[in-house]
């Protein structure tokens, strides 16, 4: 009896929506927009998560960095010691490398401020970040030489006037012809073009193959007033990676003459905390979306209310003639949420069909990439439903208190 009662309830409902298709849309279009938006944004939040889940793995799993603040750290909260802080130094690095058994490689990085212009006779790469490293940064990093090689450790500690290109400036520079062995023009001088690295994927807006690399010593012969570094450490194994984090901050404590009872004066930090801060951004982006379907909900929730109202007035003798047969309160009140239910669930499915259609456009005409996420497509689904069950118990309650002598003299 409850199974026919329910898909008498949904065939009433699917017969309203095509008797008043203006309307019933008109209603369902708040939880349609509450429900879209929630499964759009959380369909680009998920690419994201996935994007940026993946690159952060393929850094590898045994690379620690040094750096002089926490990833994710306001400067405006920072306290006066913090800021305070000494660089990170080449010094720091070598030692580093030096005295932590295991500790496979370190890369330091010194970035130039601001973008520099880089030129091969007419051809351009504009906005290209330039900065100094060592030979080991492309096995710490995970990096590929798709094209030529990386410098050698004797050109760094001899300053020698070569640099490794991203593919972005390889490709604007020379878009058909071979990069290596050619001499490109930056910050005033001429560099020999040794190699050039894979194409990586970017996230939020970040470009990763716009840089050029220099060797660290070329790099501080023209900007000798840059000091501080960021750090990447790969450890022996993932197996030691704690080993190497305690290494590493032991070697740097004492470096940095920090006493026994203070903390840190610097960063030490993996992958996961660099996954942790990133996911501390995207909460916010989830409070957003939450205020923002709720809004939306909210409004298809009145919007429901309200036509299930003006469907108890319209039908007032239906339900008297119902009553005078042996109907019961408690089954015509069933119907009625049936109803309501069935007109909130429709909407949430026409907003789920737009939300995903919405995230796939975005990561089609954006770089923003775009996932589906099920366990999000249920839960859309699930309030939408929930919606018209909570919004269609007064309308149910109105129906069910109709006395059915009047009701059935209603015309």
């Amino acid at each position: 009896m409850r199974l026919f009662e329910l898909r008498e309830g949904v065939a009433l409902a699917l017969d309203a929506v095509r008797q008043n298709k203006l309307r019933s849309f008109l209603t369902i279009l708040g939880v349609l927009i509450g429900v879209a938006s929630v499964i759009g944004m959380v369909s680009i939040i998920q690419g994201l998560n996935d994007s940026m889940a993946s690159q952060i793995e393929a850094l590898g799993s045994n690379v620690i960095y040094v750096s002089k603040y926490e990833p994710g750290v306001h400067m405006g909260r920072r306290s006066s010691s913090e800021r305070n802080r000494p660089d990170i130094t080449y010094d720091d690095a070598m030692a580093i490398a030096e005295l932590c058994t295991a500790v496979a490689g370190v890369a330091p990085q010194n970035f130039r401020p601001g973008a520099i212009t880089i030129k091969y006779g007419r051809n351009e790469a504009q906005r290209i970040r330039m900065f100094g490293t060592t030979a080991d940064y492309p096995g710490v990093n995970s990096m590929v030489v798709e094209q030529g090689r990386f410098f050698t450790p004797t050109e760094d500690r001899y300053s020698a006037f070569v640099c490794v290109l991203a593919s972005d400036p390889a490709e604007a520079l020379f878009p058909n012809s071979d990069p290596i062995g050619r001499e490109v023009q930056m910050v005033n001088h001429r560099f020999t073009v040794i190699g050039v690295m894979e194409k990586k994927d970017g996230i939020l807006g970040d470009n990763p193959n716009n840089f050029v690399a220099l060797p660290f010593g070329t790099f501080m012969r023209l900007h000798p007033q840059e000091k501080a570094l960021w750090l990447a450490v790969q450890s022996v194994s993932s197996d030691v990676l704690p080993i190497a984090k305690d290494q590493i901050i032991h070697v740097m404590r004492r470096r940095h003459g920090v006493p026994y009872d203070q903390p840190n004066n610097f960063a030490v930090f993996t992958q996961e905390t660099l996954m942790r801060t990133y996911e501390q951004i995207t909460q916010g982006i989830y409070l957003a979306m939450v205020v923002i379907s709720s809004i939306g909900l909210m409004v298809g929730g009145v919007g429901v209310m309200n036509i299930m109202l003006v469907s108890v007035t319209e039908r007032t003798r239906e339900i008297g003639i119902r009553k005078a047969i042996g109907a019961r309160r408690k089954g015509i009140s069933g119907q009625f949420r049936v109803e309501a239910m069935t007109l909130s669930g429709l909407g949430g499915v026409l907003g789920i069909l737009i939300g995903l259609g919405l995230g796939a456009l975005i990561a089609a005409q954006t770089p923003l990439p775009a996932s589906i996420s099920y366990p999000w497509i249920i839960i859309g689904f699930s309030v939408s439903v929930g919606v018209g069950l909570i919004f269609g118990i007064y309308p149910a309650y109105r129906a069910a208190r109709v006395d059915p002598i009047v009701s059935l003299r209603y015309e």
